[in-house]
């Protein structure tokens, strides 16, 4: 049996039939595995399965259809977590944006219209570094604090283009790529960016969240180089709404237990 075709129509289509859903990836403290927030992720339910972002992102990325998502997440995310977001005022999510629609006005009127503006300062955008803002684009990205929204650069390979994006956007989170992540190893403890790293948190405010940890070990070399949070399989899986509430809670709980522990069983 075939697989039905994946194009620009076919998401389209997909969007009209109520066929996207939200995950949320959740990130956590590697001081104490305590969730902090998460990253609303979406997915694509079709008859042969659901398809996973990388398979339909490119399609979209300086398409028509690449504000339409955007502004769907907004609004699903805004529905969601309403209640979760007012109930915990010190989480945060996060939602991704596709450079091309920024300074365009339609992020400030789906937050307004959702009503996810209210909580401004629970929100993070994450713009990755595989599109470049135009002038309009970067003019709101320098305006954006001013709202208390947080911004993040998504996928940091620590290469040049990175450290350049950096020197013009007012980014206050860095995202690791996983593909980084996946060097640390028994064979390779401290790889010459995690030193970069370490070096970067010396001297900025910039807080830095790793993507795609897997293991104890990786989870304990990043902290070692002063990386504070992840995300990753070794912590959680994307999970729903109501599952990223119950993590919060018990990951929240499983905190408290470890802070009201003797330091010597903390480690």
């Amino acid at each position: 049996m075939s697989q039905p075709t994946i194009d620009y129509r076919a998401i389209e289509e997909g969007l009209d039939g109520d066929e996207f859903f939200l995950e949320y990836m959740p990130t956590v403290s590697l001081l104490d595995g305590h969730c902090t927030g998460a990253e609303a992720l979406a997915r694509w339910r079709r008859p042969s399965g659901v398809v996973l972002p990388a398979d339909f992102i490119p399609l979209l990325e300086n398409t028509p259809l690449s504000g339409r998502l955007t502004y769907w997440v907004i609004d699903t995310v805004a529905a969601e977590l309403t209640p979760w977001l007012r109930a915990n005022p010190s989480v945060h999510v996060g939602i991704n944006v596709p450079p091309e629609i920024l300074g365009r006005g339609g992020l400030a009127y789906a937050s307004e219209k959702s009503g996810l503006r209210e909580f401004a300062k629970q929100l993070v955008l994450e713009i990755t570094e595989r599109g470049v803002p135009d002038l309009l684009g970067l003019k709101a990205l320098v305006d954006l604090p001013q709202t208390g929204v947080r911004l993040a650069l998504d996928d940091v390979t620590m290469s040049g283009a990175n450290l350049a994006i950096l020197t013009r956007c007012p980014f206050s989170i860095i995202k690791l790529d996983h593909k980084l992540v996946q060097q640390i190893g028994p064979g390779n403890p401290s790889p010459e960016w995690l030193q970069g790293i370490a070096a970067l948190l010396q001297t900025t405010q910039l807080d830095v969240v790793a993507e795609g940890v897997e293991s104890e070990f990786q989870a304990t070399a990043l902290k070692a180089s002063g990386v504070k949070h992840a995300q990753g399989f070794f912590f959680a899986h994307p999970m729903s709404a109501a599952g990223l509430a119950e993590f919060h809670a018990r990951s929240g709980a499983a905190a408290e237990a470890l802070l009201a522990s003797p330091p010597s069983t903390r480690d």
